[in-house]
């Protein structure tokens, strides 16, 4: 879905098909594919200040559970949600994943506090944490998400598989604590870019259906190989002076470095610059993205995206409110999933 907004998500998640809760909720990703499959979510758990002031402006009908998720029991959530154990349709989450990214420090990272947004705290065992809540609530369904680097190298033998290790290691893996938890569970690698978002995004969607429903998940095919340009995203984006002004690289480094790069091309000092082409879909856009002064994809123009740039290439409704500031913006959307991901999986789950 494209040049969609906030009263078509409402009209959408008005079907009721299901319900829902969010955990790890952020600026709201998930959730908007949540509403766009006719979900209806009846709580959302989000432990960043500015994430949860941004969410309640753009979702106000929407209890927030604001703890840190290792403060809450299941029993918790299911009370703000109004529901008993075993009734919900849908849980969902996506947990902080720095330790796994391709871009992050891998193993080294491994157990330590790290800042994330206006807090720090450890991320690489919310998965578990996750798995935990899913144990206490029994919803029908889960979908989770998480990085691509899970899936490679050394991520690989925390991830697990349907595969059992013959020396029992298979027993703490992240597949078959969600298994364990009464579940079948499939995961695959999906890349926003097939389904319409002009950018390439690779996000592991884990998906489980819980033992004593008869339903086996397939995954959504790809939908389109005539990828969308950055050119034609921007179609009826209208920039103003002021939103040109807040993606000013200029007094960087790496404006004078972009300078010296053709529309596509990335740079040999910065490995993190890329210039975008206007023909070409959007490499993805992270976090960091958000910094001026960071190395990042970078508009044509030699500046940053701006923010309804950026928001096209996310695939978010046109009038979000994502923050005040340009830093917040991108980071809020640098660290969400593009909705259409959400809606595509869990459209293809059987709500009963």
């Amino acid at each position: 879905m494209r040049n969609y907004n906030l009263k078509d998500v409402a009209k959408a998640t008005a079907q009721n098909k299901f319900t829902a809760i969010s955990l790890f909720s952020g600026v709201g990703g998930g959730c908007l594919g949540i509403k766009l499959a006719g979900g209806k979510i009846l709580a959302v758990n989000e432990f960043i200040e500015e994430a949860q002031r941004v969410y309640k402006i753009n979702f106000p009908d929407i209890p927030i559970i604001p703890n840190d998720i290792r403060e809450l029991s299941g029993n918790d959530i299911l009370e703000v949600a109004g529901i008993k154990k075993g009734e919900l349709d849908l849980l969902a989450g996506s947990p902080p994943c720095s330790s796994f990214s391709s871009a992050g420090l891998r193993d080294e990272g491994w157990g330590k506090e790290k800042k994330y947004s206006d807090k720090k705290q450890r991320t690489d065992d919310l998965f578990y944490e996750f798995a935990r809540v899913l144990t206490e609530i029994q919803p029908k369904y889960f979908i989770a998400e998480n990085v691509k680097g899970l899936t490679e190298g050394a991520s690989k033998s925390i991830l697990g598989s349907a595969q059992i290790d013959m020396f029992g290691q298979h027993e703490d893996t992240i597949y078959h604590t969600l298994s364990k938890a009464g579940y079948k569970v499939q995961y695959k690698v999906l890349n926003s870019l097939d389904y319409g978002v002009p950018q390439s995004r690779n996000r592991l969607i884990i998906v489980g259906v819980r033992n004593d429903i008869d339903f086996t998940y397939k995954f959504p095919l790809p939908e389109t190989r005539i990828y969308t340009t950055l050119e034609e995203a921007f179609k009826n984006v209208k920039n103003t002076p002021e939103d040109i002004l807040e993606a000013d690289i200029s007094k960087y480094a790496v404006y004078q470095e972009s300078l010296k790069l053709k529309p596509g091309s990335k740079s040999d000092k910065y490995f993190s610059l890329v210039k975008q082409s206007p023909k070409r879909y959007s490499d993805c856009l992270t976090q960091t993205a958000g910094t001026l002064s960071a190395a990042s994809i970078v508009h044509w123009d030699d500046r940053k995206f701006t923010a309804k740039e950026a928001i096209e290439i996310m695939g978010f409704p046109t009038d979000i409110y994502l923050g005040e500031t340009y830093s917040n913006k991108i980071e809020r959307l640098g660290r969400a999933i593009t909705p259409i991901i959400y809606q595509k999986a869990i459209s293809q789950l059987i709500i009963q």
